[in-house]
């Protein structure tokens, strides 16, 4: 029988938990980009706590990409520096941390929010430049691996999409054509770095002629057909619990067992998981072995002790999603009995 908290292997990686904790939003950072004790704090405590895998919050491919003003990038002299210290930090406790890189908005000079089918291919060998050398500081900086941002509303999520992909050119039409923006940069990361390779990628996305299961399916044949060594499914808009109100199961589930069946690389189901039980049921009647968290780590960085102390722990995050809304790393509710009833009064 499988135990969320069961060591296992993750592709060439060993965890010590089946959680992967994900990151987002970074505003405890300095204004010049850098690292502040509160991030190596809160990181450390994480690492501490038994979760499986780190995601690091989003560095922000772009300084003038709208996530630039709510997330670290990599455009500042010590950042290479200053992430040694943290993936030392995290190492201390054998958890590998992959660093997860991407960006919403194209800006060249002048014109801002460029659309996929506006993109030059000198522009996107800009694109992929500089998302390699990226990869090369994250390498350089410690990190077991990226994560690549192909879903939700990111650009290249975008970009792989026949909803917003209609170019003519040898980077539009079919699925792989979508894809090769991404696979040339594969092939180069896999040559120069170290890295473990990760790839986030919707399952569906709701749009008219836009990603289905299927295609999505097709993707990560080819991903992993071009070296990507896991992945990470969520959707546009990640679901709040695991299951419906009239119990019937979550979609992405259904689709995270589909990709399963389908490649031969770990698989992460992105967000929602609330318990202990809830996530024990789940990986013990699916075929799903790894779990991503967020908001339970916004909430409280070392949660998972009390979930191995306990037996049947419960998160106290209440899924108000201000975090998320207002775009930072700490949670904004203080401990309420009347907001949640697990704490106590001795813990208000």
């Amino acid at each position: 029988m499988k135990d969320l908290f069961d060591f296992c292997e993750f592709g060439d990686l060993k965890l010590n938990s089946r959680i992967v904790r994900t990151g987002l939003w970074e505003s405890e950072r300095e204004k010049t980009g850098n690292f502040t004790p509160e991030i190596y704090n809160r990181y450390e405590n994480i690492a501490a706590s038994g979760v499986g895998l780190i995601i690091t919050e989003l560095y922000s491919l772009y300084p003038r990409d709208v996530f630039s003003k709510y997330t670290n990038t990599v455009n500042y002299k010590q950042f290479v520096r200053e992430a040694r210290d943290l993936t030392d930090l995290v190492h201390i406790y054998d958890v590998p941390i992959f660093a997860q890189l991407g960006f919403v908005q194209y800006n060249k000079r002048t014109e801002q929010n460029i659309k996929v089918d506006d993109v030059t291919v000198e522009d996107i060998r800009k694109i992929q430049t500089d998302m390699i050398i990226a990869a090369q500081k994250f390498d350089y900086a410690g990190f077991d691996g990226i994560q690549l941002g192909l879903g939700n509303y990111y650009f290249l999520s975008r970009f792989i999409n026949p909803t917003f992909n209609s170019r003519e050119d040898r980077y539009g039409g079919s699925t792989l054509n979508r894809l090769k923006i991404v696979l040339e940069m594969i092939k180069v990361i896999k040559e120069n770095t170290k890295l473990h390779i990760n790839c986030r990628l919707n399952a569906f996305d709701g749009t008219t002629n836009g990603m289905t299961l299927s295609e999505t399916i097709e993707v990560c044949k080819i991903l992993e057909n071009y070296g990507v060594d896991s992945l990470q499914i969520t959707r546009p808009r990640s679901p709040t619990f695991f299951t419906r109100e009239n119990h019937e199961k979550n979609p992405l589930i259904e689709a995270t067992e589909e990709i399963i069946k389908n490649v031969s690389i770990p698989v992460i189901l992105g967000g929602g998981a609330q318990s202990q039980n809830q996530i024990n049921e789940l990986i013990n009647e699916t075929d799903i072995d790894f779990v991503s968290m967020q908001r339970p780590f916004v909430n409280d960085p070392s949660f998972l002790v009390d979930w191995q102390l306990e037996g049947n722990g419960e998160s106290r995050c209440i899924t108000c999603n201000n975090c998320y809304w207002k775009k930072t790393s700490t949670c904004h509710i203080k401990p309420c009995s009347t907001l949640n009833p697990r704490y106590t009064e001795d813990e208000i």
